[in-house]
């Protein structure tokens, strides 16, 4: 296992000595990632096909993507704008629900969360995936973490800080002691606008300099590598 590389302008793995609650992304941090390029032209497809204009969705996330378009088009006509919207929404669900059939969590997953539960650490999955996917690729997740937030389960999703403000809420833990954990540079801008301890993994969407430059404070290759660091800091 290579080692695991802090950010320069980071206090290297201090944080983790106090670490309490870990907050992780689903897709690419405990699971393989979604083809979330082609969700995305799918998407984009069926938002033409109801003629909005590409600058009404221009740089959104797939999600947000239905949002301003659907807006667009309930300035125009309702009924148009409530049959897009569900339809779109039916086609991200159904994507993730046929990925979902497919996937399994990383091997190491259950290991991990076990184990950080050990050391007296609380889980928490945030995801802007559905449950219904969630739960059919790691079935028994709740054995493993105090809660899961899927897109449904909140009202607002990352890069909202508020989805993982909500998490810590749910259970009661300090952000002082929260640590974000995900595979993509959304997760660490999420996590900084809490002023939150961002770990980035390289199992998923982004390398290491993207995660860096996002605000990882440390990037390993996959979350394995947490378990011993928590508990070297324990030691110290």
């Amino acid at each position: 296992m290579r080692m695991p590389s802090p950010n320069p302008a980071s206090d290297g793995y201090s944080m983790l000595r106090n670490a309490r609650t870990f907050l992780f992304d689903f897709d690419g941090t405990l699971a393989p990632n979604l083809d979330l390029p082609d969700m995305r032209r799918r998407v984009l497809a069926l938002t033409d096909t109801y003629g909005v204009p590409a600058a009404v969705y221009q740089g959104q996330y797939i999600v947000e993507v239905i949002i301003h378009a659907g807006a667009w088009l309930s300035q125009r006509d309702r009924k148009t704008a409530e049959e897009y919207v569900l339809q779109a929404h039916t086609l991200i669900l159904n994507i993730e629900l046929d990925a979902a059939a497919r996937t399994q969590p990383f091997a190491h997953t259950r290991s991990v969360l076990q184990d950080l539960k050990e050391l007296g650490c609380q889980n928490v999955i945030v995801t802007r995936n559905c449950a219904e996917a969630i739960q059919m690729v790691f079935p028994d997740m709740l054995d493993y973490v105090a809660a899961a937030l899927p897109r449904g389960a909140v009202e607002w999703l990352k890069p909202d800080p508020r989805h993982l403000s909500e998490a810590l809420v749910r259970i009661n833990a300090d952000p002082a002691s929260a640590v974000m954990v995900g595979d993509g540079a959304m997760d660490m801008t999420c996590g900084k606008k809490l002023n939150l301890y961002c770990v980035g993994v390289l199992t998923g969407s982004s390398d290491r300099i993207r995660l860096q430059d996002a605000g990882a404070d440390l990037v390993l290759d996959d979350i394995s590598a947490l378990v011993a660091l928590v508990g070297e800091e324990r030691q110290r």
